[in-house]
């Protein structure tokens, strides 16, 4: 018999018994990365997160976990329901709170129902479910769940998909050259153009681990990073605290790109990295404007350095983040992200199931357009 405790302070959780219920792939999914969220400011009740993580014991074992969270908000999930709330506040119901099984902030494919037996993520979902209707909540959802997890849900979870843009090695590509000789003309010109105006500026690169990371390069990056948010007028979640988590406790997981000119940082692109597939989280570049306004500067920092550190270190994919059809010309193509959702209203359900099948057909529809305009010779 498994018993279910909900946890509303990861680091009370020892690493290991988080650790044991997944394959250590996936950084976002780790004890490390988690519970630093928690630790070091990064999640806040008054934000919309508010811890409340799902494990199921047997005994003082724990044999299953989803990392979940009340949400008052749908803030930093990128799987948007907007219109889900706006419906039922339209009715006079209250679609806030409900539980969100995700990684906050992270975009990113990865386990969702942390167990080593198909029987315990069923009855993992089972208690989500229970737990959910015993707390009155309005739905629960579970967002960039991967592939293998969807025979998991049950006719009850409303299946959504979206699309992003993820470069894979499927060719066996050694360098970059090999990478460019399979685009075609245009396309690969475009390219060699747009790193030829870098170079020609005089811009180099570093590439730091967090083992390698200075105190210096980890508040540079944090700078750059705050500085894309006030460009765009969003508050910045993280905290260079858990920067520094990051380098501490994941060192080899955790990559940052520097763009440097005479001997200043202009540029950084912050990265995880895990199994066989590089992460790109954040970029930012200095508030000078000579800096900002370089032509091809972001291209460099946040998709080929990255297509040539996988090169390098033999990583087979690269998801660079969410959105963003600019990426297809440099050969990220179209991938689809999942995520499910269980509602407990049965009429807003089936409304929602016809809307979701609905959304469904239009993304693969846009998804087979993209796919038509690859920048590739032939498909890569």
């Amino acid at each position: 018999m498994t018993r279910l405790r909900i946890v509303d302070d990861l680091p009370q959780v020892a690493e290991s018994r988080w650790d044991a219920l997944h394959d250590g792939s996936n950084p976002f999914v780790t004890h490390a990365f988690l519970s630093g969220l928690e630790q070091h400011g990064c999640l806040r009740e008054d934000w919309g997160w508010t811890p409340h993580h799902l494990t199921l014991w047997e005994g003082e074992r724990m044999v299953a976990a989803a990392p979940g969270y009340l949400k008052t908000n749908s803030h930093g999930e990128f799987v948007f329901d907007h219109a889900w709330a706006h419906a039922y506040a339209q009715h006079g119901r209250d679609y806030f709170p409900k539980w969100l099984g995700a990684v906050p902030y992270s975009p990113v494919t990865g386990p969702r129902l942390l167990a080593r037996t198909e029987a315990h993520r069923k009855a993992l979902l089972e208690a989500v479910i229970e737990q959910s209707r015993n707390s009155g909540l309005s739905s629960a959802h579970i967002n960039f769940h991967t592939a293998a997890e969807d025979s998991e849900f049950d006719p009850s979870w409303l299946p959504r998909i979206d699309v992003q843009y993820h470069w894979r090695n499927e060719a066996g590509w050694s360098d970059f050259d090999g990478f460019l000789a399979t685009f075609d003309h245009k396309h690969r010109k475009n390219i060699r153009q747009e790193r030829a105006k870098v170079q020609r500026a005089g811009v180099s690169y570093r590439v730091v681990h967090g083992d390698e990371a200075s105190e210096r390069d980890l508040a540079t990056m944090f700078a750059f990073y705050l500085l894309t948010f006030r460009d765009y007028g969003n508050s910045p979640a993280l905290t260079l605290e858990f920067l520094r988590h990051l380098a501490s406790t994941m060192p080899r997981n955790l990559v940052i790109f520097l763009a440097e000119r005479e001997g200043r940082p202009i540029a950084g692109a912050l990265c995880l990295r895990g199994g066989e597939t590089l992460y790109g989280r954040y970029w930012g570049a200095s508030g000078m404007q000579d800096d900002s306004r370089l032509p091809g500067l972001h291209f460099e920092t946040c998709y080929y350095q990255g297509i040539e550190y996988c090169l390098r270190e033999g990583l087979k994919v690269f998801e660079p983040g969410a959105q963003g059809e600019h990426k297809l010309a440099r050969g990220f193509l179209p991938a689809f992200v999942r995520s499910r959702h269980w509602i407990a209203d049965a009429e807003f359900a089936d409304a929602l199931r016809r809307w979701c099948a609905e959304e469904t057909r239009s993304i693969e529809r846009y998804a087979a357009t993209l796919a038509a305009h690859s920048p590739f010779k032939t498909a890569a």
